[in-house]
């Protein structure tokens, strides 16, 4: 049997209609990311030893989180203007570009990497370095690992940073001044696919390079987190724009076209699936290395003193 409050809420709930329930849903979304990855915050920095490492590690969880709210927004305002959801989306794109950038600076420090002190440790140092295509078209396919060339791997993640925040302002003044034609849109879109495999490029180069040595740091499960947030988010948003220019995707309200539906549509599936995200985080960036409980937690305190 259910208790009275049970239901009082079931209810509460039935007479509700679907607009609401759905921003209700998407509310507890957002407060359960919010919610563990505050709480794998709270553990890090209770354990703080490494402080490179684990701010680096706070920038990329809170990744998750920020998305979600950033599509609750969205989900709020769903009768909001074109203008809107470039901003919001282009907010989501230049974190990750962040995310990016960090998570080599993770990789290059669990490597006791430092490219501003010149330091590359011996073992790594000259090893050699494939390239694929179609990146072997414009550098030698085989390369030796000095540091101008971990330094070039790093040009690669930032570049990312510099491009993504310089072409969204590009994108909203344009659009603000009434100047968008399509060709522009096309134009802006390649150029941030470019930056953006550039980055990508990097990590799994550096990560296929140097998985023996990251392996006690067990990378995998952190790698992946970052490229399936990145790849996920951008081929589902593919998937929606193909499914709405089909005629799949279609607005039953005369208030709303098919885009805004789409974007609500995006938005509320972010939310629910930062969620997963946000859970598997709590692995794959766990803080026990840091809390003296592992050996590798050792390994830590050597490269601090």
């Amino acid at each position: 049997m259910l208790n009275s409050p049970e239901v009082d809420i079931l209810k509460m709930l039935s007479t509700m209609d679907a607009e609401t329930l759905t921003l209700l849903g998407a509310a507890c979304g957002v407060m359960l990311s919010l919610h563990f990855t505050v709480q794998l915050i709270t553990q890090h920095l209770f354990y703080w030893k490494n402080p490179k490492e684990q701010m680096a590690i706070i920038i990329i969880v809170l990744m998750a989180p920020l998305y979600a709210v950033d599509s609750f927004v969205g989900l709020l305002d769903i009768q909001g203007s074109r203008l809107l959801f470039t901003f919001l989306h282009s907010m989501k794109q230049c974190y990750e570009a962040l995310v990016i950038a960090k998570f080599m600076e993770l990789m290059y420090s669990y490597l006791n990497i430092s490219l501003s002190k010149n330091i590359v440790p011996n073992e790594i140092r000259g090893r050699e370095i494939h390239h694929s295509f179609p990146v072997s078209l414009f550098l030698p396919r085989r390369i030796r690992l000095e540091h101008h060339t971990l330094q070039l791997l790093k040009y690669w993640t930032w570049q990312f940073v510099v491009v993504r925040p310089v072409c969204s302002v590009l994108m909203i003044t344009l659009k603000l001044l009434g100047i968008y034609p399509s060709w522009a849109s096309w134009t802006f879109t390649i150029i941030l696919n470019i930056s953006c495999s550039m980055a990508l490029y990097a990590l799994v180069l550096f990560y296929h390079v140097f998985a023996k040595e990251l392996a006690p740091h067990k990378p995998l499960s952190k790698f992946l987190c970052v490229i399936w947030i990145v790849f996920f988010c951008f081929w589902q948003g593919v998937a929606l724009d193909a499914l709405a220019a089909a005629g799949v995707i279609q607005s039953h309200h005369f208030w709303l076209d098919v885009e805004h539906v789409q974007e609500a549509i995006k938005s509320l599936l972010l939310i629910m699936e930062m969620v997963g995200f946000s859970v598997i985080q709590q692995y794959a960036y766990h803080a026990s290395p840091y809390s003296g409980g592992i050996g590798v937690s050792a390994q830590h305190d050597k490269k601090n003193d």
